[in-house]
């Protein structure tokens, strides 16, 4: 089993090419490898490393690695990055948090505690859910300050946290994947961990679950398909634990839940039942969503389209364009007359433009009226580093079909 290797002392250089620096002048927290001009020493994946200018100006300091993206940084300009920067970095997240108006007592007891770029922190996430905190870890030498940032997290001083939990094992590249195995950092929680979500509850599977075990990004998006559902016969597509159905349920006629995951949909119809109980008006459905898709012509009046990530590369940016016109549509064509679609695109590297476009070339295709009722996002504890604008990765439309 591989594991990080341990930080060297003293910090390596890294000189950059003549002109290369403009974007660390813009505050961009990534350095690709085709900027450098030289390293001075032999870093290994994980080691801070800083960065100086082609006329030795010092610009910053970061996380070293050998791929593309060959430094993820940290701190711009002199300031050191030591276990006291990375406790400020989290309390200043956690502050952010709470100045929106997020707080475990009102209702919402599950929101993001540190968004990556977005906090100043790439290569970390980290989810609060009702007193545990679940962490990713997406850089070695990130992972290497797990400890000083799971201290940090449980002494935050304004959310209650009785355990943290780290969920990295599929997220840590190269040579700090696998690291030991998941596990609790800070003491230890139930699993599921049930939550509530603008007074809805919901039980989350924080080891089995994707990503952290739920996405909370959809939360507001989640709140505006509710208000859309009255009355309305509702398709939920690629459905996982039944988000959406959850509030659609609060005024739809009838919610159905697609999801080709046994457990994710065992999980949706728990939800269902520990906010509505037995309800003969939700049905949740093992299924591949496109196949299951082809067979409701006119059935549904309202569908959310929210599939994992087509695209996680750029090498595979075309096929995915290609995945979400295709996607769109077999929405468009089935969906009744005066119909509501919910469609989404998770992948960073599509961006807003292309998945509008390829929702246009869907529409087209059909030959139907549609009209862009809502274009949304992530929501603000998702926030978008304005130096960083690959950090907006959720883009979603709202459609009206006639």
């Amino acid at each position: 089993m591989k594991k990080v290797p341990a930080r060297r002392e003293g910090l390596v250089k890294v000189v950059l090419k003549s002109g290369k620096d403009q974007s660390v002048m813009r505050y961009h927290p990534w350095l690709f490898s085709g900027a450098i001009k030289k390293v001075y020493g032999d870093p290994a994946e994980g080691d801070l490393v800083e960065i100086f200018d082609n006329k030795e100006t010092l610009l910053g300091t970061g996380h070293y690695s050998p791929g593309s993206i060959a430094i993820r940084i940290l701190s711009f300009g002199k300031n050191p990055v030591d276990d006291g920067f990375f406790a400020g970095m989290v309390r200043k997240a956690v502050e952010y948090r709470r100045n929106l108006g997020f707080n475990p007592s009102s209702g919402t007891s599950m929101f993001r505690l540190i968004h990556g770029e977005g906090d100043g922190l790439p290569g970390l996430i980290a989810d609060y859910y009702n007193g545990t905190v679940v962490t990713q870890f997406h850089s070695a030498g990130m992972y290497r300050s797990r400890n000083t940032i799971a201290d940090a997290i449980v002494e935050n001083g304004l959310f209650p946290v009785h355990s943290v939990y780290d969920k990295s094992m599929a997220t840590l590249p190269g040579a700090a994947s696998p690291v030991n195995e998941n596990a609790f950092l800070r003491g230890i929680s139930d699993n599921p961990v049930e939550i509530e979500e603008n007074n809805l509850r919901f039980r989350i599977d924080i080891i089995g679950g994707q990503k952290t075990g739920f996405f909370i990004d959809q939360r507001d998006n989640r709140k505006l398909a509710s208000n859309f559902s009255a009355g309305k016969t509702l398709l939920n597509l690629f459905s996982y634990t039944g988000g959406f159905s959850v509030y659609a349920m609060k005024n739809a006629a009838l919610v159905h839940s697609v999801d080709s995951s046994a457990p994710a949909s065992a999980l949706a119809r728990e939800n269902i039942i520990l906010n509505y109980g037995n309800t003969p008006n939700h049905e949740a459905i093992e299924a591949d969503a496109f196949e299951y898709l082809g067979g409701t012509q006119g059935r549904y009046d309202m569908m959310i389209l929210d599939p994992p990530a087509f695209a996680k590369h750029n090498s595979v940016l075309g096929n995915a364009l290609q995945g979400y016109k295709r996607l769109n549509m077999k929405a468009i064509e089935a969906i009744r007359p005066g119909g509501i679609i919910f469609t989404f695109s998770c992948s960073q590297v599509v961006s807003r433009e292309n998945f509008r476009k390829s929702v246009f070339a869907a529409a087209a295709n059909t030959g139907r009226r549609v009209r862009i009722l809502h274009q949304m996002g992530q929501p603000a504890d998702h926030p978008v580093n304005i130096y960083h604008p690959e950090s907006e990765y959720l883009k979603g439309l709202v459609l009206h079909v006639e």
